[in-house]
């Protein structure tokens, strides 16, 4: 059977676009069948007849069989996770706290975490238990405590937290409390205390002067008798020469004070002697 040229021509074509295809379809093939997991990371196989394997894929390329195997790629380096969360202390006060979690997943329970939680298990896992693990240990504390036992709390947080985690196969490298803050109320009430210490103290030591006063002027009172009853008894013993002697003490101060002022003029005349003011402005 001889065969036209316009024949030959068309199945040479059929033959090349079977040739194409088979050759696309075999790109494509090879394509799927390789994957790469980057440093940092970790796959977990998803078999469309087994279901999920139990193992997890290490850095590097890979093989799978196309379009029956799918990979699902982990990053499994220490990320940081913000919590927030406004809760109730111990004597009723509210009180906004801020927690700064570093975590990742287990890298061997991998497989488990995407069936149960999925690629995003942190977005789901971690501001729930973070919300009950902080309503749980603020609610033991009264308000000021949290600023004086602040250690203590965020140990309590930590070791709380790290626990609650484990159950969902997550690992927290650090927990800690970066924002605490009260109320405005709290705040308003903090601040009355401190002025009512303040006064406190002031009264105190109002109290303070007004008692060494009275000390002083028991002392004085004491000293002005003890005075006194010393010159009763020379008075009684040696006449008015004392009182006469102190008389004579204080005149001849006066005349000194008065000497040193230049205002002053002394008159003498045949019967008493007199002091004159002179006002030099005049």
């Amino acid at each position: 059977m001889i065969l036209s040229k316009a024949d030959l021509a068309g199945r040479l074509i059929g033959r090349c676009l079977a040739a194409a295809v088979g050759f696309s379809f075999g790109c494509v093939a090879l394509v799927k069948s390789i994957y790469t997991v980057d440093g940092g990371q970790r796959a977990v196989l998803f078999d469309r007849i087994r279901g999920v394997r139990d193992f997890t894929v290490g850095e590097g390329t890979h093989f799978l069989i196309p379009f029956l195997q799918e990979p699902f790629v982990f990053d499994i380096r220490t990320r940081p996770f913000a919590i927030s969360s406004i809760t109730g202390t111990k004597d009723l006060q509210m009180v906004n706290l801020t927690l700064r979690v570093l975590s990742r997943p287990d890298i061997n329970r991998l497989p488990e975490i995407f069936t149960t939680l999925g690629q995003k298990y942190d977005d789901k896992v971690l501001p729930s238990i973070g919300n009950e693990v902080l309503k749980a240990v603020v609610a033991q504390f009264n308000a000021d405590e949290l600023l004086t036992e602040r250690p203590h709390v965020s140990a309590l947080v930590r070791d709380s937290l790290m626990r609650r985690a484990s159950d969902f196969n997550i690992v927290l490298e650090d927990v800690a409390i970066t924002h605490l803050s009260y109320g405005a109320e709290f705040s308003k009430a903090v601040e009355q205390k401190q002025v009512a210490q303040q006064d406190a103290e002031r009264s105190k030591l109002l109290v303070a002067k007004a008692e060494q006063e009275r000390r002083a002027a028991i002392i004085r009172a004491e000293g002005e008798s003890e005075s006194a009853k010393l010159i009763s008894d020379a008075t009684a013993t040696a006449g008015i020469g004392l009182i006469e002697l102190r008389m004579i003490e204080a005149g001849k101060h006066n005349a000194a004070s008065m000497w040193r002022n230049g205002n002053v003029m002394y008159l003498p005349d045949s019967g008493s002697n007199m002091v004159v003011g002179v006002n030099t402005g005049h």
